[in-house]
C-alpha cells in the first residue's frame, strides 16, 4: 500500500506543525494520461545524473565508466569529456551526479560527485572544475566524506545550489553503518552544505563540531534532491530498506530518524524498529511500502504540461516507471505511472528550459529520453 504523510509549513518560520500531521492511503492510478517519449542517446553505461548547460546542452554522468559526456540537439553525444579524475566503479559507486554553477555563464564550473579511492578506501568526494570545450581545466576537490571505508554502497551524490550559492551534498550511512545516521560526528547518513569553494557556512547548525559540513541527518541513502522552483524549499527523496522510502523537507538541524523510526523492514522481513514516530525527529512529506526504489527528483514547471504545475515527478528503480504525484502545495496526492513500456530502470528526471521533461535509465545501454504531451 502506498501511504501518504501529509502535514502543513508554516512559509514564514519554515516550521512543521506537527498537531496537524496525518495519514492517508492513496493508490496509483491504472489510467495513463498520454505522453510521448523520445530517445536522444542510447548505449549509455549506466547514466546516473545530468544538468542543463545555458546553451541549451545537457552534462550527464556514466556510472560505470567514470565518464561524462555532453549531449547536444545539433550534434549529438559527445566523447567522454577528457581530464574528469578517476572514480571507482564499486558496486553503487562511480561517476555520480553533477550540477552546474549558478554563475555557469561567467564561470564555466561545473561539481560533480563521484566514488574516489584514498587512504583507507573510498568515499563520496566532491571536485569542482572548468568546463572549456570537451575538456576540464582547474579540477580541485572540495569536499571528501569521511571516514573513507573499503564498502561500495550508499554513497548519496546528489547535488544542488540555494538561492544563497550555498551546495548541498547528500551523503549515505554506507549501508553497514546505519547507527552513525544518528550522529553529527562524521558524515554517514547526512545532507552536507558548503561554499563553493568546500569552506563551511558561519551558520551551519553543527559548524562547532567534529563534521562542521552537516546540514541534516538521519538520512539512509538520499537520491533526490531539489529547491522546489516555487516555493524556494529544500527537499530530499531517499530509498528505504524494504519498504520505507521517503520524500522529506529538509530543514537546518533536523534529525530525519533512521534508524531510529522508519517505516521499513530489513530485505529478509525482519524489523528494523518497532516505532515509526519519535520527538525530535521529522515525519516524512510522503513514504512508500512497499519500496519503489526512488532516483531522481523534479518538481514540474514549465508550460508544455500546465495541468502538472507544482506535480512532484521521481524514478522508480524496482518499478520500471516515471512516477508523477499530483501536488497541491506540500500536500502529495494521487499518483500515476508513465514509462511503464520502456521496461527500464529510472535513474533521473529533469525539467528542461523548455518544459519538456528529460529521464535517465540506468541500464548497460542507458538511455537519454525526452517527454512531451502526446499530440
Amino acid at each position: 500500500m502506498i501511504k501518504t504523510m501529509k502535514r502543513l509549513l508554516d512559509r514564514k518560520k519554515l516550521t512543521f506543525l506537527a498537531s496537524l500531521t496525518f495519514v492517508a492511503s492513496v493508490s496509483c492510478a491504472n489510467a495513463q494520461e498520454a505522453v510521448q517519449s523520445k530517445v536522444l542517446a542510447s548505449n549509455l553505461k549506466h547514466p546516473w545524473g545530468m544538468a542543463f548547460l545555458p546553451d541549451g546542452d545537457i552534462l550527464l554522468t556514466e556510472r560505470n565508466f567514470g565518464s561524462i559526456r555532453r549531449f547536444s540537439f545539433d550534434t549529438g553525444l559527445s566523447n567522454p569529456i577528457k581530464n574528469v579524475p578517476e572514480s571507482v566503479s564499486v558496486n553503487q559507486g562511480g561517476m555520480l551526479g553533477l550540477t552546474i554553477d549558478p554563475a555557469f555563464t561567467e564561470n564555466q564550473t561545473i561539481y560533480f560527485c563521484y566514488v574516489k579511492k584514498g587512504n583507507g578506501g573510498h568515499s563520496s568526494n566532491v571536485a569542482k572544475a572548468k568546463l572549456v570545450n570537451d575538456s576540464l581545466a582547474d579540477v580541485k576537490t572540495i569536499f571528501t566524506a569521511k571516514p573513507l571505508l573499503n564498502n561500495g554502497y550508499h554513497f548519496g551524490c546528489r547535488l544542488g545550489f540555494d538561492d544563497d550559492g550555498n551546495l548541498f551534498i547528500t551523503l549515505g550511512d554506507r549501508n553497514k553503518y546505519r547507527k552513525e545516521a544518528q550522529s553529527t560526528d562524521d558524515h554517514f547518513g547526512t545532507i552536507v552544505r558548503i561554499h563553493p569553494d568546500g569552506s563551511v557556512p558561519s551558520d551551519n547548525p553543527f559548524v562547532d563540531g567534529k563534521a562542521p559540513e552537516v546540514y541534516s541527518y538521519g538520512h539512509r541513502n538520499v537520491q533526490g534532491l531539489v529547491v522546489h522552483p516555487e516555493t524556494r524549499v529544500l527537499w530530499a527523496m531517499e530509498h528505504g530498506p524494504r519498504g520505507g522510502d521517503e520524500v522529506n523537507i529538509i530543514e537546518s538541524g533536523n534529525n530525519y530518524g533512521w534508524p531510529v523510526i522508519t517505516y521499513g523492514t530489513e530485505y529478509s522481513g525482519r524489523k528494523i524498529t518497532d516505532i515509526t514516530e519519535k520527538e525530535g525527529m521529522e515525519q516524512p512529506v510522503l513514504y512508500w511500502t512497499p519500496s519503489i526504489a526512488p532516483s531522481g527528483m523534479a518538481f514540474y514547471h514549465g508550460d508544455k504540461f500546465p495541468d502538472w504545475q507544482g506535480d512532484l515527478l521521481v524514478g522508480s528503480l524496482k518499478f520500471r516507471h516515471l512516477r508523477r504525484v499530483k501536488m497541491n502545495g506540500d500536500v502529495p496526492g494521487e499518483e500515476i505511472e508513465y514509462l511503464k513500456d520502456l521496461n527500464e530502470r529510472i535513474r533521473d528526471v529533469i525539467i528542461g528550459p523548455d518544459g519538456l521533461i528529460y529521464v535517465l535509465t540506468d541500464e548497460a545501454r542507458g538511455k537519454l529520453i525526452q517527454i512531451s504531451p502526446s499530440s
